[in-house]
C-alpha cells in the first residue's frame, strides 16, 4: 500500500517515525522534517492524495500545524496545493530535474568560493555534525532522513556564504533536488554523499578556494550521473 488510506496503515507509519525530542506538544518545526521524511521514503507516495485530516491523525497534530507544515512544502514545491483539491506530492520529471541541478551548479559554485572566505568554527562544527548525522542515518538504512540532511548540508553551506538572495535561490532547488534524488534512491539503495561532504567541508576549513569549488562539481557531476543518464 503506498496511500494514507486506512486507520491501521496510519498506525503503522505513525510507529515508524521518531517522536521529537522536545517536551510538549509537537510544532511545526517537529512535524516538517517527519513528514519530509515520510515523503522521501515514499510512505506518502507521489501518487497519494492526503489530506490535512489523514496526516494530523497519522502524526498525531492539529490540522492548523499540518497546514503550516503543507505550505512550507509548498512553497519549496514538494507538495501541490490547489483549491477545492487534495494535497499532492510533486513529482519533477527529467527536464525540471535537468533545470534544477544546472541552476544549482550555478548557485554553488558561487556560494562555496564565498564560504571559504571566513569560515566561522561553530558554521563548520554544524557542518560536521550534519554530515555524521547523514552518516548514522545510511547506517541504519534511513534513506529518507540522509536525504534531507544531505541537503540540509548545502543550505548550511550556503547560509556561511552571507549571501540572502542566493540562499533563498538555493532553498527553491535543494527540496526538489532530493525529491527526485529520492525516487532513484529507492530503486538503487545507494547513497554516499556524506563521504563527498566531509571532503567539501576539510575544503573550506582550509579556504582551499579551488579545491572546494572542484569538489563541489564533482559532487553535482555524481548527482546528475544518478539523476539524468539513464
Amino acid at each position: 500500500m503506498n496511500t494514507l488510506v486506512s486507520h491501521q496503515h496510519n498506525r503503522n507509519v505513525l510507529a515508524a517515525l521518531p517522536l521529537p525530542d522536545r517536551i510538549g506538544k509537537p510544532s511545526v518545526d517537529d512535524i516538517y522534517p517527519r513528514i519530509f521524511d515520510a515523503i522521501l521514503e515514499q510512505r506518502i507516495a507521489p501518487a497519494s492524495r492526503f489530506t490535512e485530516e489523514s496526516l494530523g491523525d497519522v502524526f498525531g497534530v492539529s490540522r492548523s500545524i499540518i497546514r503550516r507544515v503543507l505550505a512550507r512544502l509548498s512553497h519549496q514545491q514538494v507538495v501541490i496545493l490547489r483549491p477545492n483539491h487534495r494535497p499532492q506530492v510533486a513529482a519533477p520529471d527529467l527536464e525540471q530535474t535537468r533545470q534544477i541541478l544546472h541552476a544549482r551548479r550555478l548557485a554553488e559554485q558561487t556560494l562555496v568560493r564565498l564560504a571559504c572566505q571566513a569560515p566561522r568554527p561553530q558554521d563548520l562544527r554544524r557542518l560536521r555534525d550534519l554530515v555524521k548525522q547523514e552518516q548514522h542515518c545510511l547506517d541504519r538504512g534511513e534513506r529518507g532522513p540522509a536525504i534531507r540532511l544531505s541537503g540540509e548540508f548545502h543550505l548550511q553551506l550556503a547560509a556561511m556564504a552571507g549571501n540572502a538572495p542566493l540562499l533563498q535561490f538555493l532553498g527553491s532547488l535543494v527540496p526538489l533536488t532530493s525529491l527526485a534524488l529520492a525516487r532513484h534512491e529507492v530503486k538503487s539503495r545507494r547513497h554516499c554523499a556524506w563521504q563527498e561532504h566531509l571532503a567539501i567541508v576539510d575544503a573550506v576549513e582550509g579556504r582551499n578556494v579551488n579545491e572546494a569549488v572542484r569538489l563541489m562539481d564533482e559532487h553535482l557531476d555524481h548527482l546528475e550521473q544518478k539523476l539524468l543518464i539513464k
